[in-house]
């Protein structure tokens, strides 16, 4: 649902904006009490903005993401380019690494996104609407390969999305944000308790609790 929070909540939790109320906390540490180096080894994120400049190529963008963990120089060690080499294969990007940003589609520059925020070897990696603007091919092999990032890696990623339908087949836990009141859980569980339910006009579109989906009422 348009403007329920998803961004704002997701932003907060990367700690791109202030908090409006209530505290978070990561490892039992708020995360204002981390510096922002702290941070950086925690949690990487990957935002709708669009970049500040396609001219670098893939792996040049991709190595952004070891910044953390260089010194002032930021001089590369053999083990950043091992990490970077491990992201690149990862998203499956070998034969696109020194191509230029510019060159790319929306769906490959996603998936570059992906592999900057895995070559940051962070345990929590945080995406908002990793798949908007992409076709449904597209949109299908991000969240698949985000699943598979996660048990593979063992890292929590957490995604905000429009993709109801896809999410509910694919995330293992989903958060619904509603007013007044948000319902959290694994898909099946939502779909018993009938959360889904409410979160469209009945009389334009209803969940059909049989196949998981969304069906346009005639």
């Amino acid at each position: 649902m348009n403007g329920i929070g998803k961004s704002t909540l997701l932003r907060t939790m990367g700690r791109v904006q202030p908090k409006l109320s209530g505290n978070i906390a990561l490892n039992n540490t708020t995360l204002e009490d981390l510096n922002n180096e702290e941070l950086a080894t925690q949690i990487s994120i990957v935002l709708t903005e669009p970049l500040a400049t396609k001219n670098l190529t893939v792996k040049e963008l991709i190595s952004l993401g070891r910044q953390p963990y260089t010194n002032w120089l930021g001089l590369l060690t053999p083990q950043d380019h091992s990490k970077i080499m491990d992201a690149i294969k990862m998203v499956e990007l070998q034969a696109l690494q020194d191509r230029k940003c510019y060159e790319l589609s929306d769906g490959q520059l996603q998936k570059v996104l992906i592999a900057r925020a895995l070559s940051q070897d962070t345990p929590i990696i945080l995406l908002d609407e990793p798949t908007t603007h992409l076709d449904l091919y597209h949109k299908v092999q991000i969240l698949k390969m985000l699943k598979r990032i996660a048990h593979d890696l063992h890292k929590t990623i957490v995604f905000t999305t429009h993709e109801i339908d896809i999410a509910i087949q694919l995330c293992d836990k989903m958060l619904i944000l509603d007013r007044p009141t948000c319902h959290f859980g694994a898909p099946c569980e939502l779909i018993e308790n009938e959360s889904f339910q409410t979160l469209f006009p009945s009389d334009t579109i209803r969940f059909d609790a049989k196949t998981g989906s969304f069906k346009i009422k005639n």
